[in-house]
């Protein structure tokens, strides 16, 4: 059974239903569901705009990353997209999704993969503050 069912960074908004969808099956005991979004601040300042870009790269790390997961973990299933382009305040940047027989599994696997998609996929979020200055940061948040 293929265990990485869903996987990709794309320019459109995200979908939680085909996330959760791609994940759903009836040998999981627990599914857990990670959905980043755009926050109106960051380190106590206002953002007024956000923009995510990848490296060429990006989705081959990403797909490494969920291998990596799925091999140390018992899962039914696991799902990760990630958004580039410019995105709003309350719009989806990630959505991660694991199955797994057991509650904990799924929770464990979850957390694994959103940190380590943020710390070795090369995403980077461009952010621009309420004052005009702007930053860019390494990876999702």
């Amino acid at each position: 059974m293929k265990v990485i069912r869903l996987l990709g960074i794309r320019e459109t908004p995200l979908s939680v239903d085909e996330v959760l969808a791609a994940v759903g099956d009836h040998t999981a005991g627990g599914t857990t569901l990670f959905v980043g979004t755009v926050r109106d601040h960051d380190h106590g300042r206002p953002v007024s705009l956000l923009s995510y870009s990848a490296h060429p790269t990006a989705e081959d790390a990403m797909r490494r990353v969920a291998e990596k997961v799925a091999a140390d973990h018992s899962l039914t299933a696991l799902a990760v997209v990630h958004r580039v382009g410019d995105l709003r305040l309350g719009d989806i940047a990630v959505i991660v999704a694991v199955a797994a027989p057991h509650r904990g599994e799924a929770f464990e696997a979850s957390r694994r993969l959103i940190d380590d998609v943020k710390s070795e996929v090369p995403i980077w979020k461009h952010q621009v503050f309420a004052d005009g200055s702007a930053e860019w940061v390494g990876s999702c948040d």
